[in-house]
């Protein structure tokens, strides 16, 4: 049996690193290569591309082992050379996903007040992963499809309506799925795990939010533009009562302060935050961005944030794009995206790792009002 724990260490890991030699000398050996290639297993080829052993040995280091690949049969292992085991790598773990959302909720509901609202999100969602999806699953639980099949809307762009109709279907052609039948519901259930934002109101001109002091203004300070869409087809008394307005522009936020949190639930991301100063090497090349004179500038006028390893820095870009798939219309939405650099090079710009925190929307640029929408991010990081 050939040992395969290596591939749970880190990538940067000398175990690794070494675990990954042993497995392209084995499946070199096992005569199952094509001339100098053999399939890749990283989790971007899954078993799918032939490539040369450095290339492999390149993919498995920058983007990792395929996840559940345990047994090797195309590389040259022999499924009956193996016990039979309980894959649990496989299944979804979501008793972890919901204990690693709500760890502080389940530390501080001790008292005898009762859950707070958190904590009756918690216990929720706990009970909706226990109920089975139909009776006698063992595969998925309600909350565990759910989540997939959200991931699939979002993954191939199916619409809130389509995603109703489904639901439907599923619910119509086998009754004892226990499933919600609208769109809604399973939105709220994905709200309650965190995957949420807050949309916040824009003046169409790029003026100012509406936020804070200003979040029940109806018009503009300086442009004196009205916060709503005009429409001859809205009732005027309903417009008078907040009834079927529709903003002009909408600023998304997606609140970066939890998703910083996260990092540090997980022993693994937690350790990687101190990799800029623990395990960087610091021979004075410039591999990573803490080798740069702008990241030592700032440790010279800030040495007290400097001195605590695990403080987080963070890279800001933003570029604009069409979101229509097509050149011919001119417009321009705009994500603004922060990187953490205490990761090593090789998971800093991992999408996983790559967060989205604002999106501003078009159709043109906002150019240097770009500043207007930046204000919830910057309270943030302050």
């Amino acid at each position: 049996m050939v040992d395969k724990e290596w591939t749970k260490f880190p990538r940067f890991s000398k175990e690794y690193i070494n675990g990954v030699e042993l497995f392209l000398d084995f499946a070199y050996s096992s005569g199952r290569a094509q001339g100098n290639e053999i399939l890749c297993p990283c989790s971007k080829c899954r078993n799918c591309c032939w490539a040369r052993r450095d290339v492999v040995y390149d993919h498995l280091i920058a983007i990792g082992f395929l996840k559940g690949y345990k047994i090797w049969v195309n590389h040259g292992e022999e499924i009956s050379s193996l016990p039979i085991v309980n894959d649990d790598d496989m299944e979804d773990d979501i008793d972890g996903l919901l204990h690693d959302t709500f760890r502080n909720v389940i530390e501080e509901n001790g008292g005898n007040d009762g859950p707070n609202e958190e904590a009756k999100k918690f216990y929720n969602l706990i009970n909706e992963a226990k109920q089975e999806l139909y009776p006698g699953c063992q595969t998925f639980s309600t909350l565990s499809f759910i989540i997939r099949l959200y991931l699939l809307k979002c993954l191939h762009g199916w619409s809130n309506a389509s995603f109703s109709d489904l639901l439907q279907l599923l619910k119509e052609a086998m009754p004892n799925l226990n499933i919600p039948e609208y769109f809604n519901k399973t939105k709220a259930m994905i709200k309650d795990l965190g995957l949420d934002y807050k949309k916040i109101h824009a003046c169409p001109n790029d003026c100012m939010l509406y936020w804070k002091e200003h979040e029940t203004d109806n018009f503009c300070e300086k442009c004196k533009v009205s916060r709503w869409k005009e429409s001859c087809d809205v009732n005027f008394e309903l417009q008078q009562q907040n009834e079927q307005k529709v903003p002009a522009k909408i600023l998304r936020h997606f609140p970066l302060i939890p998703r910083l949190q996260r990092l540090f639930m997980c022993s693994n991301t937690a350790e990687s935050m101190r990799w800029h100063e623990e395990e960087r090497s610091k021979d004075g090349k410039l591999r990573h961005p803490a080798d740069g004179e702008a990241w030592k500038d700032f440790d010279r006028l800030h040495p007290i944030f400097s001195s605590e390893t695990r403080n987080v820095r963070l890279g800001l870009t933003s570029d604009g794009f069409n979101p229509f798939r097509t050149m011919s219309i001119s417009h321009s939405t705009w994500p603004i995206m922060t990187v953490v650099y205490n990761f090593p090079p090789w998971l800093c710009m991992k999408p996983e790792y790559t967060m989205l925190s604002l999106l501003i929307p078009g159709p043109q640029s906002p150019g240097n009002d770009i500043d207007v929408y930046l204000q919830p991010l910057i309270e943030e990081l302050k």
